[in-house]
């Protein structure tokens, strides 16, 4: 019997389905900008999401539930009763570690999108291609903090990455919805500096934050070390670190006000203050109530927040152009040949 040939055209895809959510899900098979950005966003929000519960690991006391890495237990990679660990540290330990997959598959979605995206930008898969290798970093990372007992240095190292990885998905989110163009402002140029001098700061404020916190309570288990400093010492550091990074946050939306900038960009500087100043209110409560465990959690997601209303500042004070083909000159305006 001879069988039929089936058109390409009849061959149904998922991103044709009539269910809305179904073809959002697979855009990343035959995407465009605006789903590329979708993507991107996703990454910023789900890698957003496994640092702070990555904190809520720590401050529950479940750092060491999974006592050993690749293995949740010696015997098995997934959670088994064992006599000297709590089910729930366990289960908590353990569930983070399967966020991980979560967010290694939205990084793989953002790396199949950006090389089925056309036309093909190669600035778009360069910063995909972070997400994956960052993960992955960050996976084998986490191994060295368990097998570590939690040692302050290799879990400050651990957030950290994820402010990066942060940083990289953002700037993806950021790039996907401009041309390849050579970086254009459109504010003065000294607002720009200053929109770069503030993510510098707020970048040292974290990283003071995790030398607060590498010191302070909540280590994540009994048998996991301090920072060996002074609390009260670090703890003011961090404060005049935030007072900084106040000040330069109202000076620059002041800035962007006088000077009549895009209303993107004085937006973005407004979300930003109204972030850290609740950030702030957070950090002087738990202070005062002696860090209690929930205000730590929001604390840190209070810091993420931070540091992506930082990014979404400095990338609104500047935009992209598509990149514009050289003009082919025409035929009437060529020298005949003799």
């Amino acid at each position: 019997m001879k069988l039929d040939a089936v058109k390409l055209a009849d061959v149904k895809l998922p991103t044709d389905h009539p269910n809305a959510l179904v073809r959002r899900l697979f855009s990343f098979w035959a995407p465009t900008a605006e789903s590329m950005r979708g993507w991107a966003l996703a990454a910023v929000v789900v890698n957003a999401g496994i640092t702070v519960t990555g904190a809520a690991v720590r401050l529950t006391g479940s750092g060491l539930g999974c006592p050993t890495w690749p293995r949740c237990t010696p015997d098995s990679f997934v959670p088994v009763a064992h006599p000297e660990i709590s089910p729930v540290t366990m289960a908590v330990e353990f569930g983070n570690r399967l966020l991980t997959f979560l967010v290694l598959a939205v990084g793989f979605a953002c790396v199949v999108a950006a090389m089925r995206l056309a036309p093909r930008r190669r600035p778009l898969l360069w910063l995909a291609l972070l997400q994956p290798a960052g993960i992955v970093f960050q996976a084998l990372w986490g191994g060295l903090v368990v097998r570590s007992l939690l040692n302050p240095f290799t879990v400050s190292v651990h957030f950290l990455v994820s402010i990066a990885l942060i940083a990289a998905c953002w700037t993806l989110y950021a790039r996907a919805g401009e041309g390849d163009g050579p970086a254009r402002r459109v504010t003065h140029r000294d607002i720009r500096r200053l929109g770069f001098v503030l993510v510098a700061a707020v970048a040292v404020l974290l990283l003071a934050g995790v030398l607060v916190t590498g010191t302070g309570p909540h280590s994540g288990d009994a048998v996991a070390s301090r920072f060996d400093l002074d609390i009260e010492s670090v703890v003011r550091l961090h404060s005049d670190i935030v007072y900084i990074v106040l000040g330069l946050s109202f000076a620059l939306l002041f800035a962007l006000h006088v000077t009549d900038s895009p209303r993107p960009a004085r937006r973005a500087a407004l979300a930003l203050l109204v972030v850290e100043l609740a950030q702030g209110v957070i950090g002087y409560i738990q202070y005062f109530l002696a860090v209690p465990a929930l205000l730590v959690g929001l604390h840190v997601l209070g810091s993420t927040l931070v540091w992506i209303a930082t990014l979404r500042v400095v990338t609104s004070l500047r935009t992209r152009d598509p990149l514009t083909a050289p003009a082919t000159p025409s035929p009437a305006a060529t020298p005949a040949k003799v």
